[in-house]
């Protein structure tokens, strides 16, 4: 049997593009959530996992940093895909015919300029490729979905206006998820990626954060969330530059443990080129 790859989303989202040109040779697995996605890793029905975690232009998918510490996974690599939106309508339709677009939350804000020139409202569904099905079974001239041209060749739908977005380098991030460690790979950039929380005395952050300044190690994400909805109890996400068994890295993660009570590295993995 094929290795299959877990995605949020259904056939022809976004995160199955990125299934499509990151795993070729792996069969897409549609989940309906992302915990369902990161569940059928770690249950084994599937063997990797492609989750969405940031896009330049909507900024951070809050729910995964939330789910990230407590799904039993890996991040073994990460993957950049270039997200273009396209806008979908049945055969025969034109833009002149088009009222309303669908698409998921995050998507509509991606083209808000392009459905208010012309007058076209978003309606939101809960998956991009969802709402490409939608439409190709409504029928419906004056509605068309939000979503990749994936989807309009697997929905029977067509390209009534290609690469909407308002930001033309609108770019989602995806981590691939394992339920197995790799920290042998080595590159000439390397990227660690670890959750921590800081223990509750003054000016924690700060002195955590001090052991990556003084050994030189760039930080190049921070994200800071709520544990278990109490205001006081904070965890943060952070990647930095190069390697656990680096010299520096080792001074700087040695420091880090003197001021949180708890550290987990997430993922060891070669930055992706398109990272910078």
């Amino acid at each position: 049997m094929a290795a299959r790859i877990a995605f949020q989303g259904e056939l022809g989202a976004y995160s199955h593009q990125a299934c499509v040109e990151t795993r070729p040779d792996f069969e897409p697995l549609p989940c309906p959530t992302f915990e369902d996605a990161l569940v059928a890793v770690r249950s084994g029905a599937a063997d990797l996992g492609m989750i969405a975690v940031e896009n330049s232009t909507y900024g951070r998918v809050q729910d995964v940093y939330h789910l990230l510490p407590k799904a039993g996974l890996h991040i073994i690599q990460e993957t950049f895909v270039r997200v273009h939106v396209n806008l979908l309508g049945v055969p025969g339709a034109v833009l002149s015919d088009i009222t309303h677009a669908h698409g998921h939350p995050v998507i509509l804000p991606q083209c808000g300029k392009f459905l208010s020139d012309h007058d076209i409202k978003g309606v939101t569904s809960s998956d991009n490729a969802r709402a490409a099905r939608d439409v190709a079974a409504g029928g419906d001239t004056s509605q068309a979905a939000l979503a990749s041209e994936l989807a309009a060749k697997l929905y029977g739908l067509e390209v009534i206006a290609p690469e909407i977005e308002d930001h033309k380098l609108n770019t989602t991030r995806f981590l691939v998820m394992a339920r197995d460690a790799d920290h042998t790979r080595r590159a000439e950039k390397m990227v660690t990626a670890f959750m921590f929380r800081v223990r509750n005395i003054p000016a924690a952050l700060f002195k955590a954060m001090g052991g990556f300044a003084t050994n030189g190690v760039n930080m190049t994400k921070l994200e800071s969330y709520m544990v278990d909805g109490v205001f006081t109890a904070t965890q943060f996400y952070a990647d930095i530059e190069g390697h656990p068994d680096d010299e520096n890295v080792k001074l700087a993660m040695d420091e880090l443990g003197y001021f949180t009570e708890m550290v987990e590295i997430l993922g060891v993995y070669p930055a992706d080129p398109r990272r910078s």
